[in-house]
């Protein structure tokens, strides 16, 4: 498999980063994970959006040529070199605030960041989604700018296994007794015909394919962005979670606790259904819109 590693096309086998580079230091990098459908990047602009975002938050500055046109390129010449062009796959982007020598306040100006893109084949989880998917709940142990997409993820990867070691698909994190999100998700749930989900603060990642999601349920459902406590999350008819790659998975047991009659429900079939048919229907990217005209 091929990678872009600081302006170089190279063997992800012999890809290599220096032991001082900030993001293995003090995981000081931001990334993006966005979904591609038959070689084509799917909501690749708002992917950038949050990207440029998360870098002016953590005051990474890149260099001029590599805007956002630039990256898209990448992605897809990546999608191409290793075989990606037929169903789905992802493009990974890292990008951390370079090579220094270890000392916590940031290098001197100039200093290059480290950027790196890979693309790989993306099993789409249909075969969970079918029956549903169970989830725990856990405390949400993370910093207070989880609006910023860091690859500070120590948290979420102890609540991923958690998660695992449970039989689990997904924890559900919980704090001051409100749900926040998955540990690499965002959370739905149905109370009283309402579909609800955290609002977008420094306490959630707002994700890409639940911007959409919201888009796609305003067609047919009621919609509040309002926090949703714990003790209603476990009366709600339908929990889901939403990611770039699961899209939107319906969750069945909480806790080992039936959700709703412990099916699918209808919304989150309906939801899914509509995501795919907008992937399916998306334009030479929603890539070409990003590039300069």
């Amino acid at each position: 498999m091929i990678v872009y590693l600081n302006g170089a096309y190279v063997d992800r086998a012999h890809a290599t980063i220096p032991v001082d580079d900030r993001g293995f230091l003090f995981g000081d990098g931001v990334y993006e994970v966005t979904r591609a459908v038959g070689g084509q990047l799917f909501e690749a602009e708002r992917h950038l959006r949050r990207l440029a975002r998360g870098l002016e938050g953590l005051r990474i500055d890149l260099p001029a040529d590599l805007d956002a046109a630039r990256l898209i390129a990448i992605s897809e010449r990546l999608l191409e070199h290793n075989g990606l062009v037929h169903g789905d796959a992802t493009v990974y982007l890292q990008i951390t605030r370079g090579v220094a020598e270890r000392r916590h306040h940031f290098p001197p100006s100039g200093t290059p960041p480290t950027v790196l893109l890979g693309a790989s084949r993306l099993a789409v989880p249909d075969d969970v989604r079918r029956t549903g998917a169970a989830a725990v709940t856990t405390a949400d142990l993370r910093w207070l700018r989880c609006d910023l997409k860091t690859v500070n993820l120590l948290p979420n990867v102890l609540a991923k296994q958690q998660a695992v070691e449970a039989g689990a698909f997904e924890a559900i994190l919980i704090r001051d007794t409100v749900v926040t999100e998955g540990a690499s998700s965002n959370v739905f749930a149905v109370v009283d015909g309402v579909l609800r989900t955290h609002p977008a603060t420094p306490l959630i990642l707002a994700g890409i394919t639940r911007e959409v999601v919201l888009e796609l349920a305003a067609d047919f459902v009621p919609v509040a962005l309002e926090p949703i406590p714990l003790a209603v999350l476990f009366r709600a008819s339908e929990v889901m979670i939403t990611a770039t790659t699961a899209d939107v998975m319906p969750v069945v047991t909480l806790d080992g606790q039936p959700v709703g009659d412990g099916r699918p429900g209808a919304v989150a079939r309906r939801l899914h259904t509509a995501l795919r048919a907008r992937m399916a229907r998306a334009p030479a990217g929603a890539s070409a819109a990003a590039r300069p005209s």
